[in-house]
């Protein structure tokens, strides 16, 4: 939908002068990255998906899935590094912890 704006929005300026109609990249550029970027999950890990490739993080490598400040969803790795979910919101985190296949342990579990 971002695109679809950014791409009307953009039309009157592109269409102005013919130096002006590389703007319409732009909206292309927006369609792209939401079309592709995201976060798959499975039985066997993470794939981070962005506009110029993926990575995959298994299970093994993940210690802590939980919210940032900012309210997205971020895996801490048992390398002290921690990595955005594209496309997860802290919401999200109980149906990425049912797609992994994994039990949800916390301090209500703990009582």
């Amino acid at each position: 939908m971002a695109a679809v704006v950014a791409f009307f929005g953009a039309l009157p300026l592109a269409t102005a002068r013919w130096y002006l109609l590389p703007v319409l990249l732009v909206p292309l550029a927006v369609a792209l990255w939401a079309w592709r970027s995201g976060t798959d999950v499975d039985d066997r890990g993470l794939r981070l998906r962005a506009v110029a490739g993926s990575h995959r993080i298994p299970w093994s490598q993940v210690a802590e899935l939980g919210p940032d400040p900012r309210g997205r969803a971020a895996a801490l790795l048992t390398d002290g590094r921690t990595v955005v979910l594209p496309a997860v919101r802290a919401a999200d985190l109980p149906r990425v912890i049912a797609a992994s296949g994994q039990q949800i342990t916390g301090a209500a579990d703990a009582q």
